[in-house]
């Protein structure tokens, strides 16, 4: 049903996008705060936020709405909703002040503790990226023409992402995949944001690993586009889909995101 909202909801995240990009070209908007969490939010994460909020309220006023920032609602109120949008308005504010332009609006759709659709903008690349189990997985310059993307299936050489501030010991636990024989080499590259794993479903990538906390908003709307594309993003150790508001916490487990269906992931990293 609101996959057939699509072209209002890619206005809603290309506008979300332009608001960040009022603030990223001049510095001195910026308004840069440390919240309770000790992570930064300035201007560009409220004012994305506003045009969300406000964009989506109007256009599917019956759905809740869940945002990095916004109150929490609590875990009382929120185990009563079936579904609602999950959203992290400027995810990579750090890649946003060090102006590297890594950071993406993630809109999803959650259902049933699942991502039923996914739009992830990367306003500073114009590249808007989103995905659903009945759509699959498209890409395109801010709203032009849209070109369908898929995994690439495994070669020797595996493309390892990691954070520009969380790699070492994920690079370390992937080692294993060389010595194991998964692979004969594994070439790593730091990147912000979701765009990992939209790099991911768009083929340009094959693996992230994520042992560092995250929440639940960092990872929703590219879980959406990389399943949609063929890939998968599952917690480790147990290996299974990551799922969505089903507990109190936002907070995600550890998880590992794959173009590649194979290898036996659990086998091979049952030690992580």
């Amino acid at each position: 049903m609101y996959s057939q909202l699509l072209p209002q909801l890619k206005r809603i995240v290309c506008e979300a996008g332009d608001a960040i990009m009022h603030c990223y070209d001049d510095p001195a908007r910026w308004n840069t705060q440390q919240k309770s969490n000790d992570t930064p939010v300035t201007a560009a994460d409220l004012a994305a936020q506003s045009c969300l909020v406000q964009g989506l309220q109007s256009l599917t006023p019956e759905l809740p709405i869940l945002s990095e920032e916004d109150l929490l609602a609590d875990w009382a109120t929120r185990q009563q909703w079936q579904k609602y949008w999950l959203l992290d308005p400027l995810d990579g504010t750090r890649e946003f002040l060090q102006r590297n332009g890594e950071f993406t609006v993630n809109v999803a759709l959650i259902a049933a503790g699942k991502p039923q659709l996914g739009l992830v903008y990367a306003p500073a690349l114009e590249t808007l990226y989103w995905g659903s189990p009945e759509l699959g997985a498209w890409r395109s310059q801010r709203l032009g023409e849209a070109e369908a993307i898929h995994v690439r299936p495994p070669g020797d050489t595996l493309q390892l992402l990691t954070s520009r501030r969380h790699s070492q010991r994920e690079t370390e636990a992937l080692q294993v995949l060389i010595t194991a024989g998964v692979c004969s080499s594994l070439h790593s590259q730091c990147m912000g944001s979701s765009l990992k794993l939209c790099r991911i479903a768009e083929g340009e990538a094959d693996l992230y690993l994520r042992l560092a906390p995250t929440s639940e908003w960092d990872t929703a709307a590219a879980q959406a586009v990389l399943e949609a594309a063929g890939g998968q993003l599952v917690r480790v150790p147990e290996f299974t889909p990551l799922t969505y508001n089903d507990k109190a916490s936002v907070e995600n487990p550890g998880f590992l995101a794959t173009g590649q269906a194979g290898p036996d992931w659990a086998k091979w990293l049952q030690k992580i």
